[in-house]
């Protein structure tokens, strides 16, 4: 129940744009209409869920993703997410 949790609240902080080049959480349903580029992990201690979406976007970014979309996450005091990227 808490990694549907962790991904639902991750999912709703990602609608909320921190950086206008940032990469975008999408749900499923736009995925569809990318092409994927991999996978990304971020993984730590004691983060807040708009941290831990702060770290995947990074992280795409790094990767030149302009999107990702989270297939796994959890926070049980560590967390750690991963996420499917799109160019």
């Amino acid at each position: 129940m808490k990694t549907k949790t962790t991904v639902a609240t991750i999912s709703l902080l990602s609608m909320l744009s921190f950086g206008a080049l940032a990469a975008q959480s999408i749900d499923a349903s736009q995925a569809e209409k990318l092409q994927s580029a991999g996978t990304i992990t971020v993984s730590g201690v004691g983060a807040a869920p708009s941290d831990i979406r702060q770290a995947l976007s990074a992280k795409a970014d790094a990767q030149g993703a302009t999107a990702y979309r989270v297939i796994e996450a959890r926070n049980e005091g560590n967390y750690h997410a991963t996420a499917e990227i799109y160019k």
